[in-house]
């Protein structure tokens, strides 16, 4: 694989043109952030104190969170065998020199299956509760099981919670919606798995279909909900909201850390490496980190070569709206998921003083590294999920990585270091379609 290391933005840009993965190191990273819109970490304290209040309820409606009280959270699992694998032989030199890589399983994530279970319910239960609260039904101190009761229900069932997405979002914002009784509506591309329309509908969800990308699912629905007093439209690009519900992440995953006696401070550096699509959901999780890390995190995203379109913003930060087919790009991956023409500018605006970088992923590597991830811990994901897979060797063994080391300081402390792959999506796919993943990455690891 060809890996282009220039950050001169005529090479990043061909590069993109040309489909060839790369990574991109963030020239304003470390640099003051504006504090006009910025998020304030009070309302990600907010956000989670928010989930807990709807735990008890939360456990009463999904069996799946019932043991864990009714937060849903995933697992930090370490990786070994996957980590042999993917720093090319796993001699104990280059494990020993590249610190330990964790995989953090949003794939698994209960209730909606991937990342966006934690901003997705947790936008919907803003909304639900700002609804209850005007209207007397809760207060505070209330007990929020009151809200799965008809008073409750009644009043959402005059409500409809619209969504566009590609499919996790919806899934997300589908099941919890219709499980506290809206009504519920997912705008979807026509090309988005069927699989996860079928999943919405048993749901009772409305499914509507729409020709064009992402981008045009969004627009229509938002335009919908915009009609109707009735209807509230979760913004994938621009809500506060699902931002501050991803960011609750990061101090649980503190809280792991430590739970496996795993520092991070100066001397032990932390790499975190997010698929990213429209880039709410790993802006979100990055802005979390850096409020409980600091300088010593290091966030990265992953897109695949054929949407990068957070990489390409960042790259042109005086062109607001800039996409991917601009440069001639055709918004055609296998991750369905990342498969986004425009950025956020929430996503982008926050995350330009805080990003360490992006690259980029061809669609053959995220299946052989969901091949690799099966055969070696066991581990099933959806092909998008497994776009930060290529994050530690892009880190590790291209001059733009090296480089990042050798500027912050970073390249004697590696051996400290600590590489999260945070994988994003993957629990409802279906046994055929999975199988389908498996032997194409099968064919690829061996070729």
């Amino acid at each position: 694989m060809n890996l282009i290391s220039s950050q001169d933005q005529g090479h990043a840009l061909a590069s993109l043109q040309n489909k060839t993965p790369f990574l991109w190191t963030n020239p304003g990273h470390g640099s003051v952030p504006h504090a006009g819109g910025q998020p304030h970490p009070q309302d990600i304290q907010q956000a989670a104190n928010r989930l807990q209040r709807f735990a008890p309820l939360l456990a009463q409606l999904f069996p799946e969170v019932a043991a864990s009280g009714g937060i849903i959270e995933s697992e930090l699992m370490a990786v070994p065998r996957l980590q042999d694998i993917l720093l090319g032989g796993g001699s104990a030199d280059t494990v020993n020199s590249a610190g330990r890589i964790w995989i953090k399983g949003d794939h698994a994530l209960p209730i909606a299956g991937s990342i966006k279970a934690r901003g997705g319910i947790h936008e919907v239960l803003e909304f639900a509760e700002r609804l209850a609260t005007e209207q007397g039904l809760i207060h505070a101190g209330s007990d929020y099981l009151e809200l799965a009761g008809p008073q409750a229900r009644s009043l959402f069932g005059r409500y409809t919670v619209a969504v566009g997405s590609t499919g996790n979002l919806g899934l997300s914002i589908g099941v919890i919606a219709s499980a506290l009784g809206f009504k519920a509506a997912v705008h979807m591309s026509a090309d988005a798995k069927e699989w996860k329309k079928e999943r919405l509908r048993k749901r009772g969800v409305q499914v509507v279909e729409h020709q064009g990308d992402y981008e045009k699912a969004v627009a229509a629905g938002r335009s919908e909900a915009q009609a109707d007093p009735y209807s509230y439209f979760v913004d994938d690009e621009h809500s506060l909201s699902l931002f501050l519900g991803y960011a609750v992440a990061a101090s649980r995953l503190q809280a792991q850390l430590h739970a496996q006696g795993i520092v991070v401070d100066a001397q032990h550096p932390l790499f975190v490496y997010l698929p990213c699509g429209v880039g709410g959901a790993p802006a979100g999780v990055s802005f979390g980190l850096k409020q409980v890390f600091g300088a010593h995190v290091h966030c990265f995203f992953a897109e695949p070569v054929a949407s990068p379109c957070v990489l390409l913003r960042m790259l042109y930060p005086d062109r607001p709206g800039i996409s991917i087919y601009d440069i001639g790009l055709d918004n055609r991956t296998d991750a369905d998921g990342l498969a986004v023409p425009v950025a956020s500018e929430l996503a982008v605006d926050v995350m330009r003083p805080l990003l360490s970088g992006v690259f980029t992923v061809e669609d053959d590597a995220l299946f052989r590294h969901l091949y690799q991830l099966q055969t070696s811990e066991g581990i099933r994901i959806e092909p998008s999920a497994a776009a930060g897979f290529a994050g530690p060797g892009m880190l590790l063994q291209t001059d733009a990585g090296r480089a990042y080391l050798q500027q912050n300081g970073l390249e004697p402390l590696m051996g400290n270091a600590n590489h999260i792959l945070w994988t994003t999506g993957g629990l409802f796919v279906p046994e055929d379609e999975y199988a389908g993943f498996l032997a194409r990455g099968k064919a690829l690891d061996a070729e």
